[in-house]
């Protein structure tokens, strides 16, 4: 794939899924905004890519850094062809150990940040007249593998209708903007260690095996060449997700365990 003067934004992309993608299309001939709060590691993943790589420090919690972001990668390259929203954040509490400090935290960086980029990049899209944006979310929010990460599921859950709502629209509105849904499942990154609360020690589930943030990457790039509305990056998921649509009950009662007796 080659994206000689093609420009990307990418949000997150300091470490794991984001620093993956950066240097692939990097590599690719794409220029690309990288975006986060660590100016640091986004030094050291644009520093191969020279004059055609732009770093620019973003709290995605706030509007007008995802504003400014838009406004810096467009006066240094002009028209934006696709923006990946990827920031995100998980966490290692159940519902009930849940405090409000850390859901609205959740909600902040995993479904407002992205709220944010789809009021941000849409209308520059429209003024172009074309435009893929691509929301990076998990399938976790379809499938309740672990009740740990609760309101991170939940905010990602919210974020695939949002994306839903937004695609069905500009297919009427804007037909030629494509709006893409990217549903990744085990990813070994630090992503683990840096969610809120840690990440609890739990067996691996059969069959489910860990992707790379570079498989990943290959996967979104994919995407980009060939938009479709949503992909799951691990091969097996999508099954997975029809079984569990298709008897939620009997899906739960097996990851779970059979219900206690009745007393």
């Amino acid at each position: 794939m080659s994206g000689t003067g093609k420009v990307v934004v990418i949000t997150g992309a300091s470490s794991g899924i984001g620093a993956a993608l950066a240097r692939k299309l990097g590599k690719d001939g794409w220029r690309v905004a990288l975006a986060a709060r660590r100016e640091d590691r986004l030094r050291n993943v644009a520093a191969p890519f020279g004059d055609k790589a732009l770093v620019v420090v973003t709290d995605v919690r706030r509007r007008e850094d995802i504003e400014a972001l838009r406004d810096r990668a467009l006066e240094k390259f002009g028209p934006i062809d696709v923006w990946v929203s990827n920031a995100g954040r998980g966490i290692g509490k159940k519902v009930m150990d849940l405090p409000e400090e850390d859901f609205d935290e959740m909600i902040a960086v995993n479904l407002k940040s992205y709220y944010y980029g789809m009021q941000t990049i849409i209308p520059q899209f429209q003024r172009q007249g074309y435009g893929h944006l691509i929301n990076v979310s998990s399938t976790l929010g379809r499938i309740p593998f672990a009740t740990y990460r609760s309101i991170y599921s939940a905010s990602k859950a919210a974020l695939n209708s949002l994306t839903a709502q937004l695609r069905m629209d500009l297919r009427r509105e804007s037909p030629g903007i494509a709006v893409s849904l990217v549903m990744p499942g085990i990813v070994s990154t630090d992503f683990f260690d840096a969610a809120l609360g840690g990440t609890p020690q739990t067996p691996g589930r059969p069959g489910v095996e860990p992707q790379t943030a570079e498989e990943v990457a290959a996967a979104i790039a994919a995407l980009i060449d060939n938009p479709v509305p949503e992909i799951y990056t691990n091969p097996g998921s999508q099954e997975t997700v029809a079984r569990y649509y298709q008897d939620v009950a009997a899906f739960e009662a097996g990851m779970g365990g059979p219900p206690p007796a009745p007393k």
